[in-house]
């Protein structure tokens, strides 16, 4: 396997930032675009490979690979509609690591022709499916990486839901990457938990003022949640402030019981807390306590997508406190939520002393059980995100 591919396939959630400076279905985004010092920047902020549009319907070319190229040492990616061995060796010699081919436009002969000289001139390929057919062709043509990408090029109108069903669908030998769609951290992590090894990102950063802070902002960890919502202007505040996590505690006999996960903007995930058993819920992801007999629940808990365990909640005792919490929380292999009398005041100790992959806080920010203060709210998410005290 190339550069490209290796480079997406290390632990973590790894972002491919994208260049470019229109798009059919949006409009001018940045018609300025600099690909060299838009490389640099995001070799800067952590982008594990750079995208390059080389297509002249998004304004790009073939010299903006070689303008990236020369900025950055990083892996690039030419993304434009390659039918052909010559647009392969093109892209190339202008210093591509990897070429996108789009299943859509390719049948299996021409895609396994193309697949072949990429790899004979030492180029990866990016296959890309959008429904299930394509994955399925993909797979069996033995792409590797696979893109899954969540706009319909055809319509262009984007089905996140699918999408992320196929990432789940794909092989877990296969680097996948979710293309499209990729605006926050909350819908990156949606991708992460449904098993997306990478996401690529380019309308939101090249709308954005400062396009390598906004790269840094969608894959920085950990991330927020506010948990015993119960109020639809609580719920509100928490995703003002930046949270990515609202959890609702669906157990009767908590304090904090909501009587139904109430609707969080497409930007945030919703939590459905149980305690024993789980039941149907229309929320993104399941937090389930065990039982423990004489107390509302048990001391910690794992985060479910679709059933499946994707993280460890290290919380404390029901009502008491623990002096190996942060020791407990270390010891955990995988995604850690760490939860637990967490606010302002100490929040940025605990992540530096477990750095987890998110932070759960509830009592904390409220001004009584299920009210939220939204004062409190901001300022712990401000100072996870390094931006107050704490």
């Amino acid at each position: 396997m190339g550069r490209f591919r290796d480079a997406l396939a290390q632990p973590g959630l790894a972002a491919v930032a994208e260049v470019k400076r229109r798009s059919p279905s949006a409009g001018d985004l940045r018609p300025d675009a600099d690909p060299a010092a838009l490389a640099a920047a995001f070799d800067r902020s952590g982008a594990a490979a750079v995208s390059i549009l080389v297509d002249e319907r998004f304004a790009g070319s073939i010299g903006d690979l070689a303008a990236a190229r020369s900025a950055s040492a990083l892996p690039l990616l030419a993304k434009g509609f390659f039918s052909t061995e010559r647009h392969l060796d093109e892209v190339r010699g202008a210093g591509a690591d990897a070429a996108l081919l789009i299943l859509r436009d390719l049948d299996d002969r021409s895609a396994a022709r193309l697949l072949a000289h990429a790899a004979q001139i030492g180029l990866d390929a990016l296959v890309e499916a959008h429904d299930a057919a394509e994955l399925r062709r993909a797979v069996e043509l033995g792409a590797d990486p696979i893109g899954v990408n969540a706009r319909d090029l055809s319509t262009f109108a984007i089905d996140r839901e699918t999408q992320l069903r196929l990432v789940a669908d794909a092989p877990r030998d296969r680097v996948v990457i979710a293309e499209s769609a990729i605006h926050s951290r909350a819908q990156g992590a949606a991708a992460e938990l449904a098993g997306a090894d990478a996401v690529l990102v380019g309308t939101a950063l090249m709308r954005a003022a400062d396009p390598g802070a906004r790269l840094r902002e969608i894959v920085s960890r950990p991330l927020v949640k506010v948990c015993g919502l119960t109020r639809d202007e609580d719920v509100a505040v928490a995703a003002e402030a930046g949270a990515d996590l609202c959890g609702f505690v669906l157990e009767p006999a908590s304090p904090r019981a909501a009587r139904s996960v109430l609707p969080v903007p497409e930007t945030t995930l919703s939590v459905a807390v149980f305690v024993g058993e789980a039941e149907e819920t229309h929320a993104d992801l399941v937090q389930l306590y065990e039982q423990e007999d004489g107390r509302v629940r048990g001391r910690d808990a794992v985060l479910l997508r679709e059933g499946e365990q994707v993280a460890m909640v290290v919380d404390l005792p029901w009502e008491a406190g623990d002096p190996h919490h942060l020791e407990r929380a270390r010891a955990v292999e995988g995604r850690l939520v760490l939860a637990g009398a967490l606010g302002q005041e100490n929040v940025r100790q605990a992540i530096a002393a477990a750095r987890p992959w998110a932070v759960d806080a509830s009592s904390s920010l409220e001004t009584a059980p299920g009210i939220k203060d939204h004062d409190r709210v901001r300022a712990f998410v401000g100072a996870v995100r390094g931006q107050g005290a704490g």
